[in-house]
């Protein structure tokens, strides 16, 4: 039997480069007979980062083929499930779109986040593909207390999570559609600048840099912060179209199944076309996936320093009353990362006059967020086994060679 056919929307800014890179390896044979990318972006002149090792696959593996659509136009969608002459239908769909960043309005959230994957998913489900995975990012607020599994009702955090969320609703209102939902936990990896982690090691080399601790608005209490590596969001999300194909979705339900619970206004139900019923139940099947290494906003940050050389720290409790008293902490607390980071990649040898990466946090990466996933679902029912398992000083070393590798990341005497 031949290797299956995929295609991938979206997500060439976040994850769907590492997934492509599993699928179509620079070394070793690829897992599939074609693999088609859909994305808003232009790869040629890139319009968004993508790392130096996409462009390498694009050139040499006539397996991968890059669309640049907009996927608003559920015409153009539907034309992107044709596959190219003389290969057979897409056997697994990946879909990765919908907008990431925190501060979009409602209106682009439903827009782009739940149509463009509610049409995405009902042509899906027209064409009979075997396996439908949908990547969900971690915009949720858990109990600090424990891991959380995917019984427990957990509360989406802002617009950006009541959309994402409402998205899985949607979905999963889909007769026969083939789907697996994969939750996961704050993401990082090489090539990777979108997220908290990125945004934490690129701040904890400043402080290296300028070695000075890295300090937090908030207490070192347990604030789970779990994390997972690329490497394992790509064989995370493989697994689960191949634990998905042979099944379909009834029998998928009933090993997997959770009920999606209703998170939003009822009052959206009549504005928002394809929005199921607030009453209505919804099941699908839904795993966590995060790393073992169970870390914290604490474990990270000194993760981070100490491979910086320095160490991570907590403001005391009077300059945190002053900080959280002025309106304008977070251009403070930015005037000191993104100064350092300037001068880091202005003195680089040789300097580095464009990078994708940024010092900036904005208020979202800055505010105090607790994401505790339980990974032991997943594992159990597909087998997998996790490549990263720990987020660790090589882990971070990994990441910080390939932006040097690049010309991303300053090179510096000291």
């Amino acid at each position: 039997m031949s290797p299956p056919n995929v295609l991938v929307f979206g997500g060439l800014n976040t994850c769907s480069r590492a997934l492509v890179g599993l699928l179509v390896p620079l070394e070793g044979e690829p897992l599939v007979s074609h693999v088609r990318v859909v994305d808003k972006f232009s790869v040629e002149p890139p319009t968004t980062y993508i790392g130096a090792e996409f462009p390498k696959l694009l050139r040499s593996k006539p397996e991968l083929e890059y669309r640049q659509a907009n996927l608003t136009v559920a015409a153009t969608i539907a034309s992107m499930f044709d596959p190219p002459e003389g290969q057979s239908a897409y056997d697994y769909v990946f879909d990765f779109t919908g907008e990431v960043q925190f501060d979009r309005t409602e209106m682009i959230q439903i827009d782009r986040t739940c149509q463009v994957a509610r049409m995405i998913g009902l042509e899906a489900a027209k064409r009979k593909v075997k396996s439908y995975v949908r990547l969900q990012h971690p915009f949720y607020e858990t109990s600090a207390k424990g891991s959380h599994d995917e019984k427990e009702d957990i509360k989406p955090e802002g617009v950006a999570g009541i959309w994402w969320h409402e998205t899985l609703r949607m979905l999963a209102a889909i007769e026969d559609l083939n789907l697996v939902i994969l939750r996961i936990g704050y993401v990082y990896g090489p090539y990777t600048n979108w997220g908290s982690i990125t945004s934490a090691i690129t701040v904890a080399s400043v402080y290296g840099h300028m070695k000075k601790p890295m300090k937090s608005m908030w207490s070192p209490g347990k604030n789970p912060t779990h994390t997972v590596h690329t490497t394992d969001v790509a064989g995370g999300l493989w697994a689960c179209a191949q634990w998905m194909a042979p099944l379909g979705r009834k029998e998928a339900d009933s090993l997997a199944g959770e009920v999606i619970i209703f998170h939003n206004d009822k009052s959206k139900t009549s504005q928002v076309e394809g929005m199921p019923a607030p009453d209505k139940k919804l099941i699908a099947p839904l795993f966590n996936l995060v790393d073992d290494s169970n870390s914290t906003l604490l474990s990270v940050g000194q993760t981070m320093t100490s491979f910086f050389g320095t160490t991570f720290e907590f403001f005391n409790l009077l300059e945190n009353t002053v900080l959280k008293l002025k309106s304008d902490a977070v251009e403070d607390i930015n005037e000191h990362h993104v100064g350092g980071w300037t001068e880091m990649i202005t003195t680089s040898n040789p300097p580095i006059p464009n990078t994708p990466l940024s010092a900036y946090m904005d208020t979202y990466a800055l505010e105090k967020h607790v994401v505790a996933f339980s990974n032991k679902k997943f594992l159990e029912v597909t087998g997998y086994k996790l490549k990263q398992p720990q987020l660790t000083h090589e882990t971070v070393k990994e990441v910080v060679d390939k932006w040097k590798e690049e010309g991303s990341w300053p090179m510096l005497d000291a």
